[in-house]
């Protein structure tokens, strides 16, 4: 039979021994350092001042009161040091890295994950909450092929709900992309994290739309005019708009200015109608101070022109017709009108 037990290496009392209680309680002192054990610091040097009943992972070249115990725990226990030898799978709770380690054989080292693992919540650098169960604070995160691609799945329960990806500034959102409220792939934008504007969609057949691209077709009501040279006109009707392209101020020879909604570069197709002329030319004017295009109208009638530019425009510029020389007007839509398109 052996002196001590298998694992821990606690003497056994013998039969006849004489002064049983030093064999039991050098049992006791192992048991007192091994169960819950926890180490103060893992080195080769032991501390100048160590505290009765301290624990240390004994590592590398050992020296001093330590040398020759590399491999061992350390215990200072009545004003001496013992030494004991850790079993392959000992588990201790390192101090200093507030954290569990095993003992492999040869030295103390972070257990590794199961192949699976199913946590509830689970925080990389970050707090996990119901909401949020996955929560990960990092510069970067790395979704790599394993041998091929790599797909990222967002799957939601219903058509009503919402399959997205939010981008946010100060955890105030900015721009969203997915399936938010339907099963149109969009893109959206916000200003505040409380208004947003579609600027893309596409169906399940894959057609686009821009519901907040500046675009509109304007004119007068039906009927005829005859504006004075020199005078300037507008529109009274906005026929097609999005994109938040409205009529301004009114203009003094009727009708009211054509305002641009936002900064950028513009399609703009200017028809003129007239039912008489004695040589008539119309002018698309911004801001009553810049012509963009003009249309002559020679002494002919009825007759219609129409032409086509691209100009930049700026949020607020408006645009009306300056005409010089005389003409009757046919208005209405497909007649004498305005079409602006962002592009």
């Amino acid at each position: 039979m052996a002196d001590t037990t298998p694992n821990l290496r606690l003497p056994y009392i013998l039969p006849s021994q004489a002064q049983k209680h030093v064999t039991h309680n050098e049992a006791l002192l192992r048991l007192d350092t091994l169960v819950q054990l926890a180490i103060d610091y893992e080195g080769a040097a032991p501390p100048a001042s160590p505290v009765e009943g301290s624990h240390y992972a004994v590592t590398g070249t050992a020296t001093g009161a330590w040398a020759g115990h590399a491999g061992t725990i350390a215990t200072f226990q009545d004003g001496a040091w013992s030494f004991l030898q850790p079993n392959t799978g000992f588990l201790a709770w390192f101090k200093s890295l507030s954290a569990i380690r095993a003992f492999s054989g040869t030295a103390w080292v972070t257990p590794g994950l199961p192949d699976i693992l199913t946590p509830s919540r689970l925080g990389i650098s970050a707090t996990p909450d119901d909401s949020n169960r996955l929560s990960i604070s990092s510069a970067a995160s790395l979704f790599n092929n394993a041998g091929a691609g790599h797909q990222l799945m967002i799957n939601k329960a219903a058509v009503s709900d919402t399959a997205s990806l939010l981008f946010q500034s100060g955890w105030s959102g900015r721009a969203e992309m997915g399936l938010a409220g339907n099963d149109q792939f969009a893109v959206k934008v916000s200003a505040d994290g409380g208004s947003w504007k579609t600027g893309m969609s596409f169906d399940g057949a894959g057609r686009p739309s821009f519901p907040n691209r500046p675009l509109a077709r304007a004119h007068r009501a039906t009927g005829t005019s005859s504006p004075a040279s020199g005078a300037s006109t507008g529109f009274t009707t906005l026929a097609l708009e999005q994109g938040g392209v409205t009529l301004g101020a009114a203009v003094s020879g009727g009708g009211n200015a054509l305002v641009v909604p936002a900064s950028g570069i513009y399609k703009l197709t200017m028809m003129v109608s007239v039912t008489s002329s004695s040589g008539h030319t119309a002018s698309l004017r911004r801001n009553a101070s810049t012509t963009l295009l003009s249309l002559s109208l020679p002494s002919a009638a009825p007759l219609t022109v129409c032409a086509s530019t691209l100009a930049s425009l700026t949020l607020g510029d408006t645009l009306t017709f300056l005409h010089a020389g005389t003409a009757v007007l046919d208005e209405g839509a497909g007649r004498t009108e305005l079409s602006l398109q962002m592009i």
